[in-house]
């Protein structure tokens, strides 16, 4: 029979502690146990019900689940809270606690911690806002606060909000657990509750120990460990700029620092690189460019390309047969395999829906009587659509693995700890890049724009054919692959922060503050902000249509909200407390701002950035307020041309 799964949460004070379970699908059912200093409560009920269902939690590993098996083991409310503290004061783990206090927690129950899942570590209450989520609220009593049975009824319906949120997160991850839970099935191992790094460690670890015949341990590399760059044989400079810079990095010994990390040296990351017109800076994270509030388009006889490398750092790793030392050739072994098999399913995958959309055509063409059962072609569909499905989850699955292994390369708590493969594999990624951006400049071809793995391109379709036979010629220098997107325009804020125009109208490529999710869409990734304005610029962009026209068209207020931290907390204009995650939006009838609730030394409230005018909006209205600003969002959206260089007459 299949498990029922519950969201959870606990709330703990001196004097109260509740736990809360909430039924995702099914019912919706609710079971709490509650407990305050001069009650305790039925332990029995409360581990047979864990014990039975899967449950669900937000930073629950470290935090809920040894609460709660203090909780199983008959500890009183007093008794948890220094648990509590234990955890949130002093950064106990849950090991600590089970020595410390003398029980032990079952790690045999089904639970899954979504904390790790999306990418970055967040609160609840940020990944509400992203969701928005219906009711935003903070804690609502100070931690050591002794409650009164009001309050406690309060703090229980506090945590009833919480397991909406819970929920929510739940269901915007619930394709990425239902991929690891095939990756878990094929490996062996509970892969449910790790990030995408966490993942391709444990994977990459158990796959390596299978070829070796014993578990790989971290590697212990003290602080001050010095390496050196080895140059790519295809890495030869003309320009003597770039030999200067390449003799520099040649030189440099890459220092690991005391918290494990690698630092660029100051010589380098304060280059300004000069090629053509363009100025590049090196970095531990890729190349940038250093455009600001600029325009490029694709007109008179000049076409507009942005050429990215496939899958590039892992082909670096490939094509250099670069390993963790304490892995040795065991881990190449895996990590081609692996990238072997993530092409396969993909090639595989999109062979299966080209014969569908083959097919699909074909039967348009037919002439059948409805009411007969499935054609051979219909079945045949189905089948592929089946084996489509699979393909995509095994591709999916495997890119995890590849990708999230770079992030673990510059951890000293990880078996894959490598910092001589980690600057092996960034700077060799920066120097091939400046390799192609010269070889274009010498044959007079502009390059725009340059950002980690790709660049774009200006170039006159006089010269394509050479632009063509550069990208080629690069190709089999390096080893790489890229892909090019046509772009009608770029608008560039900075390299960070762009909107693109695609070529033939087919849509556009956003990024950092311009990447919005499409109506109706949330992103978990990042707080909404303004995302009206956004859309606005947008549409003016690509159709020329007037910024008012958009931002009065709307009526769903998740596009016209903020959310953001507020280190301290927040008070609204009347001084009410918001709390440290709130949301607003921009209100005809309010002048003042919101502000940090804790004062400065001269005891000031100051203002929180761009709220003035703003009003809180902790609780989501069901319809869009009276007192929208539909003034300020079309300025913000003016704003936004301004800062990408937008003209009328460039589009």
């Amino acid at each position: 029979m299949q498990k029922r799964t519950f969201v959870f949460d606990i709330e703990i004070y001196w004097n109260y502690f509740c736990i809360i379970f909430k039924e995702i699908g099914g019912k919706k059912a609710v079971f709490s146990w509650e407990m305050d200093d001069r009650g305790a409560i039925d332990t029995k009920s409360l581990r047979r019900f864990v014990l039975r269902h899967r449950i669900i939690g937000f930073y629950s590993a470290n935090f809920d689940m040894p609460v709660l098996f203090g909780a199983l083991a008959g500890f009183n409310c007093e008794r948890l809270k220094e648990i509590a503290n234990a955890i949130i004061e002093e950064g106990s783990k849950p090991w600590d606690v089970e020595k410390a206090y003398g029980f032990r927690i079952d790690r045999n129950v089904d639970h899954i911690d979504l904390f790790n899942i999306p990418k970055g570590q967040y609160g609840l209450k940020i990944y509400n806002g992203r969701l928005h989520g219906k009711r935003m609220q903070d804690l609502p009593y100070e931690p050591d606060r002794i409650l009164t049975q009001d309050e406690m009824d309060e703090v229980y319906d506090y945590c009833l909000n919480d397991l909406d949120a819970t929920e929510l997160l739940f269901e915007e991850c619930s394709k990425q657990i239902a991929l690891r839970e095939k990756m878990g099935d094929e490996y062996g191992i509970d892969l449910r509750s790790k990030s995408d790094a966490q993942v391709a460690e444990a994977v990459i670890k158990s796959e390596v120990a299978s070829v070796l015949g014993y578990e790989v341990k971290r590697p212990e590399i003290a602080p001050g460990t010095t390496y050196r760059y080895n140059v790519p044989a295809y890495i030869k400079f003309k320009h003597p700029e770039l030999r200067d810079i390449l003799d520099i990095i040649r030189e440099t010994k890459f220092r690991v620092s005391p918290s494990g990390n690698i630092k660029m040296p100051d010589t380098l990351a304060d280059a300004e690189i000069k090629i053509g017109k363009g100025v590049y800076r090196m970095g531990i994270g890729g190349l940038h460019s250093s455009e600001k509030s600029t325009v490029h388009k694709a007109e008179n006889g000049y076409f507009l390309v942005d050429r990215d490398v496939t899958s590039y750092y892992p082909a670096i790793i490939i094509n250099q047969n670069l390993f963790p030392k304490q892995m040795g050739f065991a881990f190449q072994k895996v990590y081609q395999r692996i990238v072997d098999r993530r092409l396969a399913a993909k090639k595989e995958g999109a062979e299966a829906y080209d014969e569908i959309d083959d097919l699909k055509a074909k039967l348009e063409k037919t002439n059948r009587d409805p009411d007969a059962g499935p054609s051979l072609i219909e079945e045949r569909i189905e089948e592929l659509k089946n084996s489509a499905s699979i393909f995509t989850t095994v591709a999916d699955s495997l890119k995890i693995t590849i990708n999230g292994s770079f992030g673990k390369f510059g951890n000293r708590w990880s078996a894959l700890y490598s910092p001589q493969l980690l600057i092996q594999t960034t700077i060799t990624g920066q120097l091939s890049l400046l390799l192609l951006i010269e070889w274009l400049d010498e044959d007079g071809i502009e390059v725009v724009s340059a950002n980690t793995d790709g660049i774009v391109i200006r170039c006159h379709e006089d010269d394509r054919d050479l632009y063509l036979d550069i990208i080629k010629e690069w190709e089999e220098a390096t080893q790489f692959v890229t892909e090019e997107t046509g772009y009608d325009a770029l608008l560039s804020r900075d390299v960070n922060n762009y909107i693109a125009v695609k070529k033939d109208g087919k849509g556009y490529k956003t990024k950092g503050a311009f990447a919005i999710p499409d109506e109706g869409k949330v992103s978990v990734d990042k707080n909404p902000t303004n995302e009206i304005a956004v859309q606005a610029a947008i549409d003016h962009i690509l159709h020329g249509t007037p910024i008012w026209a958009t931002v009065v068209a709307s009526n769903d207020i998740r596009r016209f909200i903020t959310v953001r931290t507020v280190k301290g907390g927040a008070v609204d204009q009347d001084g009410e407390y918001l709390g440290k995650a709130i949301r607003w939006y921009y209100s005809t009838d309010v002048h003042d701002s919101i502000r940090y609730k804790n004062a400065t030394a001269k005891g000031n409230h100051n203002a929180v950035p761009r709220t003035e005018g703003a009003r809180a909006c902790m609780e989501l209205p069901d319809e869009l307020p009276d007192d929208i600003d539909h003034s300020w969002y079309a300025r913000e959206a003016r704003s936004i041309l301004t800062q990408v260089g937008y003209q009328r007459k460039l589009i």
